[in-house]
């Protein structure tokens, strides 16, 4: 039952990826409901997602053609040691320091899920930054990335369109190969730091990687509109269940 659980819930994830984001919401919990501790468990499930985002950026590789204004090395660059720097942060964690502050993780990726499209939006119209303003932003976000990481998408996206970028493909481009490195170097981190569930981590990314395959066809039939509001609804139902779990 429970690697049905985790099969089940790597494949939404990975369709969710494809479409909307948000898979983690599905993939985390999924991992503490088979027994995995909590910082184990956000480890492994950045394994099992980790190759969708590049397969992804790969889709969108004539949209990277098209950025103007950003230097795509230094933001690479400053993506991977942030996220680098915040995978280490995540392992030098205690255990049970994550696991009290895991609900208010859940919490804070929710409301960003939630709120985080209208906000850029918002951002877009009424703030401008420079180039080195943007790097500075993105070496925070990607800490966060490599330490959790949910909502990082819509973050990135919003520093993009901050910057005045207005290309939404080319942006989901830049965004999927941001992730996509980011996962990668933070996966190279937890897997020398003995951090990952091998076992849950492989049946997950097979699961992961047929539901993002999946996802192209799914997403003809349903709005993405409606993923997000499922997403949301998972993770405020998670965000309750940790928090009445930690109390």
């Amino acid at each position: 039952m429970l690697t049905l659980l985790l099969i089940v819930s790597a494949f939404f994830a990975g369709v969710l990826n494809a479409v909307a984001g948000g898979g983690s919401f599905l993939t985390f919990p999924a991992l503490i409901m088979a027994g995995v501790p909590p910082l184990n468990a956000n480890a492994t499930s950045t394994v099992a997602v980790s190759p969708g985002a590049l397969a992804s950026a790969f889709g969108y590789r004539r949209e990277l053609g098209r950025i103007r204004g950003i230097h795509l090395p230094s933001f690479l660059g400053i993506s991977l040691v942030g996220g680098l720097l915040g995978a280490l942060l995540l392992l030098w964690t205690p255990q049970r320091v994550f696991e009290a502050i895991v609900p208010w993780l859940l919490l804070f990726a929710t409301l960003l899920f939630a709120v985080g499209p209208k906000a850029s939006a918002w951002i877009r119209r009424h703030c401008t930054v420079g180039h080195g303003a943007v790097l500075a932003i993105q070496f925070f976000i990607a800490v966060y990335g490599g330490y959790f990481g949910g909502g990082i998408g819509i973050l990135i996206l919003a520093t993009l369109g901050v910057f005045g970028l207005t290309d939404l493909h080319a942006m989901n481009g830049l965004k999927s190969l941001v992730s996509g490195c980011l996962n990668a170097v933070a996966v190279c981190a937890f897997v020398a730091g003995g951090a990952v569930y091998w076992t849950e981590a492989l049946i997950m990314l097979a699961a992961a990687m047929a539901g993002g395959y999946a996802g192209a066809s799914i997403a003809r039939r349903i709005p993405p509109p409606h993923l997000r509001r499922f997403v949301i609804l998972v993770g405020a139902a998670m965000s309750v269940y940790f928090f009445a779990t930690k109390t």
